[in-house]
Formats: structure tokens, C-alpha cells, sequence
């Protein structure tokens, strides 16, 4: 059962994470020979005040 985990900064709305998890379904299945039923996605939504690049907040950083 492969799992994939994908930590992103939270803002995408269901129907970008549904592609999301339909292409990374369909190409862990592909590559590793399995089928797409035994894949798993979970989705982490981080805040960027939750989020450090480069010894600054992503916040600072990427300011909406």
C-alpha cells in the first residue's frame, strides 16, 4: 500500500486536490506496478506563518 504525502500551503479548493490526488494515484500506480485502489494521498495544508524557507516564514516571504 503506497502512501503519498504532499504538505502544501493551504488555500487549493477540492476540486485542485482531487486532480491532484487522480494524477499522483494514476502515476504511483504506473511506476510501481501496483493498482491505483492500494494508493493513498493525504493532503497537509500548512499555513505559511506555519512554514519556514530560508530562516524567514513563508509568510514574509509570499505575501498574499
Amino acid at each position: 500500500m503506497p502512501i503519498v504525502r504532499v504538505e502544501m500551503f493551504e488555500g487549493r479548493d477540492r476540486e485542485t486536490k482531487q486532480k491532484l490526488v487522480k494524477s499522483l494515484t494514476a502515476e504511483m500506480a504506473r511506476v510501481t506496478g501496483c493498482s491505483e485502489a492500494s494508493v493513498h494521498v493525504v493532503i497537509t495544508d500548512v499555513s505559511k506563518e506555519d512554514w519556514g524557507i530560508g530562516g524567514e516564514l513563508a509568510a514574509t516571504k509570499f505575501p498574499d
